[in-house]
């Protein structure tokens, strides 16, 4: 018996997504992500999605790393899962609900010729305790702290999208900066359940450049949590305005952190690439 799946990506954070209204979803997803997320070995991604049937709202996602772990949410994978659940006749509304690791998140969809081509996603209120992200770094909250990574003095600001990041503002990107400090901030002691990196290279108030060592994955082409914590970041630190435009690999986002009821709303595409089979 074969697994039915659909290669999605959202400015090219990619993920292989399994739904599960109409068959079976796998007994063990976390070996699963290991194996079909392998880049060499696998379809190639950065992890695993299932989009699965909820009690609460329209549909359910649970996301796996490609390393196997769980996370809390994506904001990426979100909106590719807002397409998937309209263009395939699970949900055929513009405004859906749908149940995270991270709560239930609110989007409205961008349709032209009967397909979702952007999505809007309301990704709720930033958690800035120190506690909450998490992180033992001082401050409620953390704000351009410094820190020593690899023997490299750093200013960090920490902020939680549902999960943890890390946001570096650097002078300019660099291999240097994210694959040679990636990892360790990752897993540094000061994060106990790891933590995804955002370096930010910031071009004027209203616009940066992003990239992401995301915890379980590497470097991905787009973290759309991670552009969320990067626009928090440059307001607590006066770096941007509440309205950014943010620059990835894989394509851009818009990000609003919306003063009159403290949530982040983020605008970004999403695309179907293919379809295929896995056999089990």
């Amino acid at each position: 018996m074969s697994l039915r799946f659909t290669k999605m990506h959202g400015a090219g954070n990619d993920y292989v997504y399994v739904e599960g209204f109409t068959q079976p979803v796998p007994a063990d997803p976390a070996a699963l992500a290991r194996r079909i997320a392998h880049r060499r070995l696998g379809v190639g991604g950065d992890g695993l999605i299932l989009i699965v049937p909820s009690a609460v709202a329209d549909v359910r996602m649970q996301m796996f790393n490609a390393d196997g772990s769980q996370a809390e949410m994506c904001g990426n994978g979100i909106r590719c899962v807002a397409k998937y659940a309209y263009d395939h006749g699970l949900c055929r509304r513009e405004e859906l609900r749908i149940e995270t690791g991270a709560g239930i998140l609110p989007v409205r969809l961008e349709v032209a010729d009967g397909r979702v081509h952007r999505v809007r996603v309301d990704m709720g209120t930033p958690s800035l305790e120190a506690a909450r992200i998490p992180t033992t770094l001082p401050g409620d909250p953390v704000v351009e702290q410094e820190m020593v990574v690899a023997g490299q003095p750093l200013r960090v600001t920490c902020v939680s999208m549902g999960n943890p990041h890390c946001v570096v503002f650097v002078p300019e990107l660099s291999d240097q900066w994210v694959l040679g400090l990636g990892p360790h901030i990752e897993h540094d002691a000061h994060f106990p359940a790891r933590v995804n990196v955002e370096f930010v290279e910031v071009l004027s108030p209203t616009e940066v450049r992003q990239r992401t060592w995301e915890r379980g994955s590497g470097e991905t082409w787009a973290c759309g949590t991670g552009a969320s914590a990067v626009c928090v970041a440059g307001v607590l630190t006066q770096r941007t305005v509440r309205r950014v435009l943010v620059h990835l690999l894989g394509g851009d986002l818009e990000l609003v952190w919306d003063e009159r009821d403290n949530h982040v709303y983020m605008t970004g595409p999403a695309e179907e690439v293919f379809a295929g089979e896995w056999p089990q």
